[in-house]
């Protein structure tokens, strides 16, 4: 019958697979078997149609198994045969002279570390961590913080803009994130800062508010020492009712001392920017020259770090707040440059070389 016959060649291949030795002998079995045309196993397959129409299907399930089961004893024949043979071929070129390769565990990034920090910080002074896109709607990035399209102000930030043709596609797979990207009419950017942060909080969460957005930013600069085309930029804002520029005082000076030290000083001038009013810059004193001038500070011993001010009544009234029940502060620095000064670092470039020389130094 031809159920024997297939209980009998699966004993056989059994019988011959103990006996294989060599990949050379398991790939003629191989082929004396399951050969397309002169496979033993294969006739034996073809044979069915010649079984009584009832058989078949119990001839069939049987032949199934024996072609399973044969397949699965090749190929664990044929790992077995392999992995003995790389063993063999390994310890034959094994050299125990050479020395061990020491294995290295991965780092976070100075940035990295260096965000964290200041989460903590401000953390610790009840500000909570806020996101937001970084490829942002004009409106967020600029008309919401009081720069409309005709304001001067849009020619200090050379932006990357992203064509209209693909708003509705990049709409699309935005959708879904908690960040959606409105007024997709107008031209969508990479952000020029993380104030695009500060109206979608108000939003979000209303008033009292007390928060920081750190994050990656992009602007078309020309690089050098002091500037990137990307960097990192952590935003502050703060609004409740009777805010005033001693507030911001308060909470900048003890983000510094905290980051740099106690002896770090810091001068508040005036400055403009449109999502402020008043507005002012901080300087740091430059750590990098201790006073002697260098390039980084451009020989005046200070270090442009932070924009900051009063939030504006546009800002506030964007954001859904009254002006008249509430105020607040903002302030914007960067993370490349307040690492810089607490490590002494003077080119700004060096953090996105990608060189480890650099990178394992922190």
């Amino acid at each position: 019958m031809l159920q024997e016959k297939f209980k009998k060649i699966k004993q056989e291949i059994i019988d011959e697979l103990q006996r294989t030795k060599t990949l050379e002998q398991l790939d003629d079995l191989q082929k004396k078997y399951f050969s397309r045309t002169a496979g033993e196993l294969t006739k034996l397959v073809k044979e069915i149609k010649n079984v009584a129409e009832a058989e078949r299907p119990k001839i069939g399930k049987i032949a199934n198994e024996v072609k399973k089961e044969a397949v699965e004893m090749f190929e664990r024949i044929k790992k077995n045969l392999e992995t003995g043979k790389q063993s063999q071929d390994n310890s034959r070129i094994f050299d125990p002279t050479i020395p061990g390769k020491k294995e290295e565990a991965g780092r976070l990034h100075i940035l990295t570390q260096m965000r964290r920090e200041v989460e903590d910080v401000c953390v610790g002074m009840g500000f909570m961590i806020v996101d937001g896109p970084e490829l942002e709607s004009e409106w967020y990035n600029f008309e919401a913080v009081n720069v409309p399209a005709w304001h001067p102000a849009r020619d200090m930030q050379d932006t990357f803009y992203i064509k209209k043709s693909r708003n509705q596609e990049i709409k699309k797979s935005t959708d879904q994130d908690n960040h959606k990207l409105t007024n997709l009419d107008t031209n969508l950017v990479l952000r020029t800062h993380t104030s695009n942060v500060q109206v979608r909080a108000m939003e979000k969460y209303g008033v009292p508010l007390r928060c920081i957005a750190p994050g990656r930013t992009y602007r078309n600069e020309a690089t050098d020492a002091r500037h990137e085309h990307t960097f990192h930029q952590v935003e502050g804002l703060m609004v409740d009712k009777n805010i005033s520029i001693a507030n911001f005082k308060a909470v900048f000076d003890a983000i510094v001392k905290a980051i740099l030290g106690a002896d770090f000083k810091t001068r508040i001038r005036p400055g403009y920017f449109p999502f402020v009013e008043p507005g002012f810059e901080v300087d740091l004193s430059c750590a990098l020259c201790q006073g002697q001038g260098c390039r980084v500070c451009k020989h005046t011993s200070w270090v442009e770090f932070c924009g900051a001010g009063m939030v504006h009544p546009n800002v506030l009234k964007t954001g859904g707040v009254d002006p008249k029940k509430y105020s607040g502060f903002a302030f914007g620095f960067g993370l490349e440059r307040l690492t810089m000064m607490r490590y002494g670092i003077n080119d700004i470039r060096l953090f996105h070389s990608g060189d480890l020389r650099f990178l394992r130094q922190f």
